[in-house]
Order: C-alpha cells, then structure tokens, then sequence
C-alpha cells in the first residue's frame, strides 16, 4: 500500500479540531482561542514530538510505521473504523480487531480519562494493562511497560513471585484457581493457535504450581468483589473492584473503590498524595 499524504494531513487535521480537552482528558485553561486540541496536546498523548506529528499534518513527514500510526489512532481517541481508514492512508494495512487488538475503545477511554480521583485500569482478557490512571499507577505501579508473555498478569502471577505481593497471602490460592480458569476458558474461546494457548504451553513448561491447577479442569472461577491489596507504603487496602467490559475488543474497565468511614477509604486519599509527588 501507498501512502497518501494529503489524505492523511487533512484526516489527522479534522480529527484534531473535533476533540476538545475535555474529551481526552485535559484541563481547558481560561485563555484558550483555538477550536479542537492544539498540535503539541495531540503530539503529547501520541508519545511523539511535536514536530514529528506537525510534519504528518501538513503532508511532509516520512511515512510513519505501524506502531507510530497506532499511538497516533488511540491518542486521537478513533474508532476501530477510523483507525483502520488511518492506517490505509499511511499506506498500512489495518491490524486485526477483536480480542488480539491492543486499540481501546474511545467510549472507554473517555471514562477512564474522567477518572482523576479513582485508580483504574484498561486491560485485556489476558490481564495485559493498556491503560492506567495516575492514581492507578500508585496503587499497582505502572503495570503497562512489560512486554512478550509478561504482559499478562496470569504469566507473571506464576513466573514472578515478587507480582504477588501485591496482593495478601491469604487470597493467593484463589488467585491462582483463578488465572488458570480463566487462561483455560479463553484458550477453548480463541483457538489451539491463540495468545492464550500459548501462555498455558508456556507456563505448563514452567511452573510445578500451574501446572498441578491446570490438570484439575476448574472453569468458572470469578474474582471476590473485594480486592485485598498490599501497598508498600500504605499497608493492606480493601478494595472494591467494579468492571465495565467493550464485548467488541474484550477489553475491560477496572475500578477501584473503598467505603467511606472505613480505613481503606482514608488510605485511598493518602494514595492520591503519593501519585501526586510521583508525578512531580
């Protein structure tokens, strides 16, 4: 496929002064003038530099990769049709959609980016984090960075025991149940060929413990409501998680609250202080 220049300037263009700050997740200041988001604010939630994508929008840049055209499709917050039009006008073909696609669905991202005060997470059916809010990252630490099998946190929970304290001993058992069902539900959805398959191959390899779970068959083991964390610096929190899934891409919205008047809950407003200093 070629790339079409033009098209991709004037599509990335119209796309820009549509969104508006509040639509991805920015503070709209006092003097602002133009209509749409300014090109450093797309350049910013695309991971890109300013220049780079001002050059894409007036039709001399180099032809961007794919992995560029994928931050830019979910920094601009499009649809899964839009984002595969952009990929065409890169001279691209589009990624495959469904389960194995890492693009979010901007109905989702739109929430989560209005949750400043809350932690969350985006993740995939496999409990790959695609997305965190900042609170979210001062709960669990940036869990987005791993990469290959370790992605998944049903990988990590059985080939690094330092992922599991994070969470209180006296739930690991169910824990475990837990990412084997689901591993193995998933495994029988997608295919002998899918992602899954593939960490249960793997982690039948690797771990004594899975291994002796995976042999029990268990399908339909659900997490508690009630999420029992260990934070590093604030001790046990007990956390309640609410989930809102996109059946489209699989994708799913974790929540984490806790009850007012409780200690958790107080902890919760300490956590807000502590992402704040990370950020800074």
């Amino acid at each position: 496929m070629v790339i079409d220049r033009g098209g991709l300037a004037e599509f990335l263009l119209r796309r820009r002064e549509v969104l508006q700050p509040e639509d991805v997740g920015l503070t709209r200041g006092q003097r602002r003038r133009i209509t749409g988001l300014r090109r450093e604010e797309v350049a910013g939630l695309c991971h890109m530099s300013t220049d780079y994508y001002a050059r894409l929008e007036r039709g001399t840049g180099p032809q961007p990769s794919e992995q560029m055209i994928a931050s830019i499709a979910q920094g601009l917050h499009l649809s899964v049709d839009e984002r595969d039009h952009l990929f065409r006008l890169a001279g691209h073909q589009p990624p495959p959609r469904g389960p194995s696609s890492d693009h979010i669905n901007p109905g989702l991202l739109r929430i989560l980016d209005r949750l400043n005060d809350t932690p969350a997470e985006i993740v995939t059916e496999l409990g790959e984090t695609l997305r965190q809010t900042h609170l979210g990252v001062a709960l669990t630490g940036d869990t987005t960075h791993f990469a290959g099998a370790h992605r998944s946190i049903a990988y990590r929970w059985f080939a690094d025991e330092s992922s599991r304290l994070l969470y209180a001993p006296k739930d690991h058992p169910l824990l475990s149940r837990l990412w084997v069902s689901g591993l193995r539900e998933i495994m029988t959805r997608r295919g002998p060929s899918s992602r899954a398959a593939q960490l249960a191959d793997a982690l039948l390899d690797r771990s004594v413990e899975f291994r002796a779970i995976w042999e029990l068959h268990e399908i339909g083991v659900r997490p508690p409501e009630t999420k029992n964390f260990v934070h590093r610096e604030l001790g046990a929190l007990e956390l309640t998680c609410q989930t809102l899934t996109d059946p489209t891409q699989s994708h799913s919205l974790l929540v984490y609250t806790a009850a007012p008047g409780t200690e958790s809950y107080e902890k919760l407003q300490l956590l807000s202080v502590i992402g704040a200093q990370s950020l800074r």
